[in-house]
Protein backbone atom coordinates (compact mmCIF):
# COMPACT_ATOMS: atom_id res chain seq x y z
CA UNK A 1 0.00 0.00 0.00
CA UNK A 2 1.55 3.21 -1.16
CA UNK A 3 -1.44 5.94 -0.04
CA UNK A 4 0.23 8.76 1.45
CA UNK A 5 -1.80 11.98 0.27
CA UNK A 6 -4.74 12.94 2.71
CA UNK A 7 -7.09 12.68 -0.12
CA UNK A 8 -6.41 8.82 -0.87
CA UNK A 9 -6.40 8.25 2.91
CA UNK A 10 -9.62 9.79 3.21
CA UNK A 11 -10.63 7.80 0.45
CA UNK A 12 -9.04 4.24 2.42
CA UNK A 13 -11.10 5.18 5.36
CA UNK A 14 -13.97 6.20 3.68
CA UNK A 15 -14.27 2.86 1.55
CA UNK A 16 -13.70 0.71 5.25
CA UNK A 17 -15.92 2.75 7.33
CA UNK A 18 -18.38 1.52 4.46
CA UNK A 19 -18.72 -1.89 5.93
CA UNK A 20 -21.55 -2.86 7.99
CA UNK A 21 -19.55 -3.36 10.40
CA UNK A 22 -15.88 -4.76 11.46
CA UNK A 23 -14.82 -7.51 9.65
CA UNK A 24 -12.36 -9.56 10.94
CA UNK A 25 -10.02 -8.03 8.36
CA UNK A 26 -10.74 -4.55 9.73
CA UNK A 27 -10.81 -3.09 13.49
CA UNK A 28 -11.51 0.44 14.66
CA UNK A 29 -10.53 1.55 17.59
CA UNK A 30 -11.20 4.55 19.89
CA UNK A 31 -7.87 4.70 21.56
CA UNK A 32 -8.78 8.20 22.83
CA UNK A 33 -5.72 9.02 24.57
CA UNK A 34 -3.76 5.84 24.78
CA UNK A 35 -3.62 1.88 24.13
CA UNK A 36 -2.28 -0.84 25.90
CA UNK A 37 1.13 -1.91 23.93
CA UNK A 38 0.92 -5.72 24.07
CA UNK A 39 -3.07 -5.32 23.35
CA UNK A 40 -2.01 -3.90 20.41
CA UNK A 41 0.29 -6.39 19.80
CA UNK A 42 -2.45 -9.22 19.89
CA UNK A 43 -4.62 -7.25 17.32
CA UNK A 44 -1.48 -7.59 15.08
CA UNK A 45 -1.00 -10.91 15.54
CA UNK A 46 -4.26 -11.63 15.29
CA UNK A 47 -5.20 -9.79 11.73
CA UNK A 48 -1.97 -10.54 10.56
CA UNK A 49 -3.31 -14.45 10.80
CA UNK A 50 -6.90 -13.32 9.61
CA UNK A 51 -5.33 -11.71 6.11
CA UNK A 52 -3.16 -14.78 5.48
CA UNK A 53 -6.42 -16.85 5.95
CA UNK A 54 -8.66 -15.01 3.65
CA UNK A 55 -5.98 -14.11 1.00
CA UNK A 56 -5.81 -10.33 1.47
CA UNK A 57 -2.16 -8.83 1.45
CA UNK A 58 -3.14 -6.60 4.63
CA UNK A 59 -5.62 -6.35 7.51
CA UNK A 60 -6.17 -2.43 9.27
CA UNK A 61 -6.38 -1.53 12.95
CA UNK A 62 -7.79 2.15 13.09
CA UNK A 63 -7.67 4.58 15.90
CA UNK A 64 -9.51 7.00 16.43
CA UNK A 65 -12.96 5.40 15.68
CA UNK A 66 -15.41 4.62 18.33
CA UNK A 67 -17.88 1.33 18.28
CA UNK A 68 -20.28 3.36 16.38
CA UNK A 69 -17.77 3.69 13.31
CA UNK A 70 -17.90 7.68 13.89
CA UNK A 71 -14.35 9.65 13.49
CA UNK A 72 -13.81 10.47 17.10
CA UNK A 73 -10.06 10.99 16.79
CA UNK A 74 -7.03 10.07 18.46
CA UNK A 75 -4.21 11.36 20.55
CA UNK A 76 -2.16 8.33 20.37
CA UNK A 77 1.43 8.79 20.34
CA UNK A 78 1.00 12.19 18.53
CA UNK A 79 4.61 12.59 17.95
CA UNK A 80 5.55 11.05 14.48
CA UNK A 81 9.48 9.84 15.63
CA UNK A 82 7.16 7.97 18.71
CA UNK A 83 4.84 6.69 16.03
CA UNK A 84 7.42 5.40 13.76
CA UNK A 85 9.18 3.91 16.26
CA UNK A 86 6.79 1.56 17.05
CA UNK A 87 7.21 -0.65 14.13
CA UNK A 88 10.85 -1.42 15.73
CA UNK A 89 8.89 -2.26 19.09
CA UNK A 90 6.54 -4.44 17.52
CA UNK A 91 9.21 -6.36 15.24
CA UNK A 92 10.91 -7.29 18.59
CA UNK A 93 8.12 -9.19 19.95
CA UNK A 94 6.65 -10.95 16.42
CA UNK A 95 7.58 -14.14 14.13
CA UNK A 96 10.22 -13.45 11.29
CA UNK A 97 10.32 -9.70 13.33
CA UNK A 98 7.17 -8.60 10.89
CA UNK A 99 5.88 -5.16 11.58
CA UNK A 100 3.65 -2.70 10.33
CA UNK A 101 3.85 -2.11 6.36
CA UNK A 102 3.26 1.50 7.10
CA UNK A 103 1.60 3.79 9.86
CA UNK A 104 -0.50 6.42 8.05
CA UNK A 105 -2.03 9.63 9.65
CA UNK A 106 -4.63 10.91 8.42
CA UNK A 107 -5.92 14.48 9.73
CA UNK A 108 -9.77 14.70 9.10
CA UNK A 109 -11.42 17.44 9.94
CA UNK A 110 -13.42 15.37 12.67
CA UNK A 111 -10.38 14.66 13.94
CA UNK A 112 -7.05 12.90 14.01
CA UNK A 113 -7.35 9.40 12.22
CA UNK A 114 -4.54 6.11 12.60
CA UNK A 115 -4.79 3.82 10.38
CA UNK A 116 -2.10 0.98 11.02
CA UNK A 117 -1.61 -1.26 7.83
CA UNK A 118 -0.73 -4.83 8.70
CA UNK A 119 0.90 -7.53 6.57
CA UNK A 120 -0.99 -10.80 6.12
CA UNK A 121 1.25 -13.48 8.01
CA UNK A 122 4.07 -14.91 5.90
CA UNK A 123 3.03 -18.25 3.61
CA UNK A 124 3.36 -21.07 6.18
CA UNK A 125 4.60 -19.14 9.06
CA UNK A 126 1.53 -18.02 11.67
CA UNK A 127 2.33 -14.59 13.21
CA UNK A 128 2.99 -14.87 17.49
CA UNK A 129 2.85 -11.69 19.26
CA UNK A 130 5.24 -12.96 22.17
CA UNK A 131 5.52 -16.74 21.18
CA UNK A 132 1.63 -17.03 21.66
CA UNK A 133 -0.75 -16.99 18.37
CA UNK A 134 -4.20 -14.81 18.12
CA UNK A 135 -7.21 -14.87 16.20
CA UNK A 136 -10.31 -12.68 15.84
CA UNK A 137 -13.60 -14.26 16.60
CA UNK A 138 -16.35 -11.90 15.82
CA UNK A 139 -15.26 -8.59 18.01
CA UNK A 140 -13.08 -11.01 20.95
CA UNK A 141 -9.36 -11.67 20.74
CA UNK A 142 -8.78 -15.42 21.14
CA UNK A 143 -6.13 -17.81 20.44
CA UNK A 144 -5.32 -18.98 17.38
CA UNK A 145 -7.39 -22.72 16.98
CA UNK A 146 -5.21 -25.67 16.33
CA UNK A 147 -6.97 -25.95 12.56
CA UNK A 148 -5.93 -22.41 11.38
CA UNK A 149 -3.03 -22.64 12.70
CA UNK A 150 -2.02 -25.94 10.73
CA UNK A 151 -4.06 -24.61 8.04
CA UNK A 152 -1.04 -21.82 7.39
CA UNK A 153 1.86 -23.90 8.96
CA UNK A 154 0.49 -25.73 5.45
CA UNK A 155 0.39 -24.02 3.20
CA UNK A 156 3.22 -24.25 0.24
CA UNK A 157 6.44 -22.56 0.60
CA UNK A 158 9.78 -22.09 -1.52
CA UNK A 159 11.98 -24.41 -0.97
CA UNK A 160 15.50 -22.72 -0.68
CA UNK A 161 17.44 -25.79 -0.45
CA UNK A 162 15.56 -27.46 -3.26
CA UNK A 163 16.57 -24.64 -6.03
CA UNK A 164 18.55 -25.79 -8.66
CA UNK A 165 21.89 -23.76 -9.23
CA UNK A 166 21.49 -24.38 -13.42
CA UNK A 167 25.09 -23.77 -13.78
CA UNK A 168 26.29 -26.36 -11.95
CA UNK A 169 27.30 -29.97 -12.79
CA UNK A 170 29.38 -32.91 -10.92
CA UNK A 171 32.87 -31.71 -12.08
CA UNK A 172 31.34 -28.54 -9.02
CA UNK A 173 30.85 -31.41 -6.40
CA UNK A 174 33.63 -32.79 -4.02
CA UNK A 175 34.89 -36.19 -4.96
CA UNK A 176 36.23 -37.02 -1.04
CA UNK A 177 32.57 -36.12 0.06
CA UNK A 178 30.91 -37.94 -2.34
CA UNK A 179 32.86 -40.76 -1.45
CA UNK A 180 31.90 -40.16 2.24
CA UNK A 181 28.32 -39.72 1.38
CA UNK A 182 27.93 -43.02 -0.32
CA UNK A 183 29.65 -44.55 3.11
CA UNK A 184 26.99 -43.06 5.00
CA UNK A 185 24.07 -43.60 2.70
CA UNK A 186 24.90 -47.65 2.98
CA UNK A 187 25.25 -47.12 6.88
CA UNK A 188 21.70 -45.70 6.96
CA UNK A 189 20.36 -48.05 4.30
CA UNK A 190 22.22 -51.62 4.44
CA UNK A 191 19.90 -53.28 2.46
CA UNK A 192 21.39 -51.13 -0.63
CA UNK A 193 24.76 -52.04 0.32
CA UNK A 194 25.57 -53.69 -2.86
CA UNK A 195 23.81 -51.97 -4.99
CA UNK A 196 25.27 -48.37 -3.90
CA UNK A 197 28.68 -49.46 -5.27
CA UNK A 198 27.39 -50.36 -8.48
CA UNK A 199 25.50 -46.75 -9.07
CA UNK A 200 27.31 -43.97 -10.60
CA UNK A 201 27.06 -40.30 -8.87
CA UNK A 202 24.64 -39.43 -10.90
CA UNK A 203 22.20 -42.17 -9.98
CA UNK A 204 23.36 -42.21 -6.53
CA UNK A 205 22.77 -38.25 -5.70
CA UNK A 206 19.32 -38.98 -7.06
CA UNK A 207 18.61 -41.89 -5.01
CA UNK A 208 20.17 -40.48 -1.96
CA UNK A 209 17.74 -37.39 -2.82
CA UNK A 210 21.24 -34.37 -2.99
CA UNK A 211 20.00 -33.68 -6.64
CA UNK A 212 16.71 -33.91 -7.83
CA UNK A 213 16.72 -35.35 -12.01
CA UNK A 214 20.45 -35.00 -12.33
CA UNK A 215 20.15 -31.42 -11.65
CA UNK A 216 22.64 -29.55 -9.10
CA UNK A 217 20.58 -28.42 -6.70
CA UNK A 218 21.42 -25.72 -3.48
CA UNK A 219 21.49 -28.89 -0.94
CA UNK A 220 24.51 -30.24 -3.39
CA UNK A 221 26.98 -27.61 -3.07
CA UNK A 222 26.17 -27.11 0.31
CA UNK A 223 26.84 -30.65 1.11
CA UNK A 224 28.95 -31.71 -1.35
CA UNK A 225 30.08 -28.69 -3.23
CA UNK A 226 33.99 -27.98 -3.84
CA UNK A 227 34.99 -24.79 -1.72
CA UNK A 228 35.39 -22.65 -4.46
CA UNK A 229 31.25 -23.78 -6.05
CA UNK A 230 29.83 -21.52 -3.03
CA UNK A 231 29.24 -19.06 -5.34
CA UNK A 232 26.08 -20.72 -6.98
CA UNK A 233 24.74 -19.88 -3.70
CA UNK A 234 25.33 -16.39 -3.58
CA UNK A 235 23.97 -14.20 -1.99
CA UNK A 236 23.47 -16.82 0.70
CA UNK A 237 26.44 -17.92 2.66
CA UNK A 238 27.66 -21.26 2.80
CA UNK A 239 29.99 -20.77 5.65
CA UNK A 240 30.41 -21.83 9.09
CA UNK A 241 33.07 -19.99 11.77
CA UNK A 242 34.66 -21.17 14.73
CA UNK A 243 35.46 -18.58 17.21
CA UNK A 244 37.73 -19.27 20.29
CA UNK A 245 37.08 -17.05 23.17
CA UNK A 246 39.11 -16.27 26.56
CA UNK A 247 37.68 -15.58 30.03
CA UNK A 248 37.56 -11.83 29.52
CA UNK A 249 34.74 -12.91 25.96
CA UNK A 250 37.60 -11.43 24.08
CA UNK A 251 38.62 -13.06 20.83
CA UNK A 252 41.59 -15.54 20.55
CA UNK A 253 41.09 -17.08 17.36
CA UNK A 254 39.08 -18.02 14.50
CA UNK A 255 38.24 -19.89 11.48
CA UNK A 256 36.27 -20.28 8.72
CA UNK A 257 34.48 -23.07 7.10
CA UNK A 258 32.95 -23.47 3.61
CA UNK A 259 31.75 -26.14 1.37
CA UNK A 260 31.34 -29.08 1.30
CA UNK A 261 29.71 -29.28 5.01
CA UNK A 262 30.02 -33.08 4.97
CA UNK A 263 33.54 -32.88 5.75
CA UNK A 264 33.92 -29.88 7.23
CA UNK A 265 32.18 -30.12 10.13
CA UNK A 266 34.41 -32.85 11.16
CA UNK A 267 37.18 -30.37 10.33
CA UNK A 268 35.18 -27.33 12.78
CA UNK A 269 35.21 -29.71 15.61
CA UNK A 270 38.50 -30.69 15.64
CA UNK A 271 39.22 -27.18 16.36
CA UNK A 272 37.30 -27.64 19.51
CA UNK A 273 39.11 -27.97 22.38
CA UNK A 274 37.29 -31.05 24.39
CA UNK A 275 39.15 -31.43 27.68
CA UNK A 276 38.50 -34.26 30.53
CA UNK A 277 36.39 -32.82 33.46
CA UNK A 278 36.05 -34.18 36.92
CA UNK A 279 33.68 -33.87 39.34
CA UNK A 280 32.85 -36.02 42.64
CA UNK A 281 29.76 -38.24 42.76
CA UNK A 282 27.25 -38.36 45.81
CA UNK A 283 28.74 -40.33 48.48
CA UNK A 284 32.14 -41.03 46.47
CA UNK A 285 36.04 -40.25 47.15
CA UNK A 286 36.43 -41.15 43.58
CA UNK A 287 36.14 -38.18 41.14
CA UNK A 288 34.24 -39.17 37.66
CA UNK A 289 35.60 -38.18 34.71
CA UNK A 290 34.09 -37.17 31.38
CA UNK A 291 34.61 -35.23 28.54
CA UNK A 292 33.68 -31.55 28.44
CA UNK A 293 31.69 -32.14 25.45
CA UNK A 294 29.91 -35.07 24.20
CA UNK A 295 31.03 -35.64 20.73
CA UNK A 296 27.47 -36.79 19.50
CA UNK A 297 25.49 -34.04 20.74
CA UNK A 298 28.21 -31.25 19.62
CA UNK A 299 27.01 -32.80 16.65
CA UNK A 300 23.54 -32.98 16.60
CA UNK A 301 24.05 -29.44 18.01
CA UNK A 302 25.83 -27.88 14.52
CA UNK A 303 23.92 -30.08 12.06
CA UNK A 304 20.62 -28.56 13.41
CA UNK A 305 22.03 -25.48 13.01
CA UNK A 306 22.92 -26.32 9.23
CA UNK A 307 19.46 -27.93 8.86
CA UNK A 308 17.72 -24.92 10.07
CA UNK A 309 19.66 -21.97 9.02
CA UNK A 310 17.59 -19.68 6.81
CA UNK A 311 19.96 -18.95 3.89
CA UNK A 312 17.72 -16.54 2.71
CA UNK A 313 19.46 -14.26 5.48
CA UNK A 314 22.61 -14.25 3.87
CA UNK A 315 24.66 -14.70 7.10
CA UNK A 316 27.02 -17.43 8.51
CA UNK A 317 26.81 -20.03 11.46
CA UNK A 318 28.94 -19.64 14.02
CA UNK A 319 30.10 -22.01 16.76
CA UNK A 320 31.84 -19.63 19.72
CA UNK A 321 34.52 -21.69 21.81
CA UNK A 322 34.12 -20.04 25.32
CA UNK A 323 35.96 -21.39 28.62
CA UNK A 324 33.55 -23.97 29.57
CA UNK A 325 30.94 -24.01 26.91
CA UNK A 326 30.27 -23.74 22.90
CA UNK A 327 27.27 -21.21 21.75
CA UNK A 328 26.12 -22.19 18.75
CA UNK A 329 23.98 -20.01 16.54
CA UNK A 330 22.03 -20.05 13.22
CA UNK A 331 19.58 -17.38 11.90
CA UNK A 332 16.43 -17.74 11.58
CA UNK A 333 13.58 -17.99 14.04
CA UNK A 334 12.68 -20.93 15.84
CA UNK A 335 9.60 -22.75 14.16
CA UNK A 336 8.21 -24.75 16.86
CA UNK A 337 6.23 -23.81 19.47
CA UNK A 338 8.91 -24.16 22.06
CA UNK A 339 11.97 -26.24 22.82
CA UNK A 340 9.43 -28.58 25.75
CA UNK A 341 6.77 -28.91 22.73
CA UNK A 342 9.69 -31.02 20.55
CA UNK A 343 10.76 -32.49 23.43
CA UNK A 344 7.09 -33.85 24.53
CA UNK A 345 6.56 -34.28 21.05
CA UNK A 346 9.37 -36.73 20.29
CA UNK A 347 8.31 -37.10 16.36
CA UNK A 348 9.07 -35.47 13.09
CA UNK A 349 8.17 -31.68 13.15
CA UNK A 350 4.98 -30.15 10.92
CA UNK A 351 6.83 -27.79 9.01
CA UNK A 352 10.97 -27.65 7.95
CA UNK A 353 12.51 -24.51 6.43
CA UNK A 354 14.55 -26.45 4.17
CA UNK A 355 12.83 -29.62 3.84
CA UNK A 356 15.12 -30.87 0.86
CA UNK A 357 17.91 -30.63 2.81
CA UNK A 358 17.06 -32.03 6.16
CA UNK A 359 15.69 -35.29 4.04
CA UNK A 360 19.08 -35.05 2.19
CA UNK A 361 21.08 -35.04 5.71
CA UNK A 362 18.71 -37.74 7.21
CA UNK A 363 19.74 -40.13 4.54
CA UNK A 364 23.35 -39.27 5.25
CA UNK A 365 23.30 -40.14 8.58
CA UNK A 366 23.78 -36.19 9.85
CA UNK A 367 20.98 -35.59 11.95
CA UNK A 368 19.17 -38.28 13.72
CA UNK A 369 15.50 -40.06 12.84
CA UNK A 370 13.67 -36.27 12.29
CA UNK A 371 11.94 -35.15 15.58
CA UNK A 372 14.19 -37.61 17.99
CA UNK A 373 17.77 -35.83 17.49
CA UNK A 374 16.98 -32.91 20.29
CA UNK A 375 15.41 -35.13 22.70
CA UNK A 376 18.23 -37.47 22.51
CA UNK A 377 20.80 -34.91 22.76
CA UNK A 378 18.63 -33.51 26.53
CA UNK A 379 18.90 -37.16 27.00
CA UNK A 380 22.59 -37.66 26.83
CA UNK A 381 23.88 -34.28 29.03
CA UNK A 382 20.95 -35.42 31.84
CA UNK A 383 22.75 -39.02 31.93
CA UNK A 384 26.25 -36.88 32.57
CA UNK A 385 24.47 -34.81 35.24
CA UNK A 386 25.90 -32.03 33.18
CA UNK A 387 23.23 -28.70 32.62
CA UNK A 388 20.76 -29.33 29.47
CA UNK A 389 21.29 -27.14 26.00
CA UNK A 390 20.43 -23.82 27.10
CA UNK A 391 18.30 -22.30 24.07
CA UNK A 392 17.95 -18.87 23.45
CA UNK A 393 15.04 -17.85 21.50
CA UNK A 394 14.97 -14.08 22.53
CA UNK A 395 16.06 -12.83 19.35
CA UNK A 396 13.43 -13.39 16.20
CA UNK A 397 15.58 -13.76 13.99
CA UNK A 398 18.74 -16.81 15.42
CA UNK A 399 18.95 -19.26 17.69
CA UNK A 400 21.33 -19.72 19.93
CA UNK A 401 21.90 -22.68 21.62
CA UNK A 402 24.54 -23.11 24.57
CA UNK A 403 26.35 -26.62 25.33
CA UNK A 404 27.87 -26.43 28.97
CA UNK A 405 30.94 -27.86 29.55
CA UNK A 406 30.80 -28.16 33.08
CA UNK A 407 28.56 -28.36 36.36
CA UNK A 408 26.40 -25.57 37.44
CA UNK A 409 25.53 -26.27 40.43
CA UNK A 410 26.64 -29.55 42.38
CA UNK A 411 22.63 -29.45 44.04
CA UNK A 412 21.45 -30.27 40.50
CA UNK A 413 23.77 -32.70 39.99
CA UNK A 414 22.99 -34.29 43.39
CA UNK A 415 19.51 -34.41 42.72
CA UNK A 416 19.78 -36.07 39.52
CA UNK A 417 21.72 -38.83 40.62
CA UNK A 418 19.61 -39.83 43.21
CA UNK A 419 16.07 -38.90 41.66
CA UNK A 420 16.39 -41.38 38.98
CA UNK A 421 12.40 -41.86 38.75
CA UNK A 422 12.57 -37.92 37.28
CA UNK A 423 11.53 -37.90 33.80
CA UNK A 424 12.65 -35.08 31.07
CA UNK A 425 10.11 -32.69 31.30
CA UNK A 426 10.61 -32.72 35.12
CA UNK A 427 14.52 -32.32 34.35
CA UNK A 428 14.17 -29.02 32.04
CA UNK A 429 11.78 -28.03 34.80
CA UNK A 430 15.20 -28.43 37.65
CA UNK A 431 17.81 -27.15 34.90
CA UNK A 432 15.87 -23.78 34.31
CA UNK A 433 16.14 -23.49 38.64
CA UNK A 434 19.74 -23.86 38.15
CA UNK A 435 20.14 -21.32 35.74
CA UNK A 436 17.90 -18.93 37.38
CA UNK A 437 15.03 -18.96 34.87
CA UNK A 438 11.59 -18.45 35.41
CA UNK A 439 9.49 -21.87 35.85
CA UNK A 440 5.74 -22.07 35.53
CA UNK A 441 3.14 -22.52 38.77
CA UNK A 442 2.74 -26.36 37.80
CA UNK A 443 6.47 -26.82 37.43
CA UNK A 444 7.03 -25.01 40.85
CA UNK A 445 4.38 -27.22 42.71
CA UNK A 446 5.70 -30.40 40.87
CA UNK A 447 9.48 -29.61 41.78
CA UNK A 448 8.73 -28.53 45.43
CA UNK A 449 6.56 -31.70 45.88
CA UNK A 450 9.54 -33.97 45.25
CA UNK A 451 11.72 -31.59 47.57
CA UNK A 452 14.20 -30.56 44.78
CA UNK A 453 13.81 -26.74 45.06
CA UNK A 454 13.11 -24.20 48.01
CA UNK A 455 12.52 -20.36 47.84
CA UNK A 456 9.79 -18.36 46.81
CA UNK A 457 9.00 -17.16 43.41
CA UNK A 458 10.78 -15.98 41.22
CA UNK A 459 13.88 -16.99 43.77
CA UNK A 460 13.83 -20.34 43.71
CA UNK A 461 16.96 -22.51 44.31
CA UNK A 462 18.07 -26.57 43.98
CA UNK A 463 17.80 -27.87 47.49
CA UNK A 464 20.95 -28.86 48.97
CA UNK A 465 18.96 -31.85 50.99
CA UNK A 466 17.16 -33.77 48.65
CA UNK A 467 13.69 -35.65 50.56
CA UNK A 468 13.54 -39.16 50.52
Amino acid sequence: MTTQTPEQLTALLNQLLSLPAENECVEFKEAKKDFHFDKLGQYFSALSNKANLKNKPAAWLIFGINDKQQIVGTHYRTDRASLDSLKKEIANKTTNRLSFTEIHELQHPQGRVLLFEIPAALKGIPTAWEGHYFAREGESLSPLNLAKLEHIRGQSLDDWSAKICNDASLDDLDPQAIAYARTRFKQKHPEHAVNVDNWDDRVFLNKAKITIADKITNTAILLLGKPESAHFLSPAQAQMTWVLKDSRNIERDYQHFSCPFLLKTEALFAKVRNLTYRYMGDNTLFPTEVSQYDAWVMRELLHNCIAHQDYRLNGRINVVEMEDALLFTNLGHFIPASVEAVIEADSPPDQYRNPFLAHAMVELQMIDTMGSGLKKAFSIQWERFFPLPDYDLSDPQRVKVKLFGKILDENYTRALIRCTSLNLIEVIALDKVQKSKAITETEAKLLKKQGLIEGRRPNFYVTAKIAE
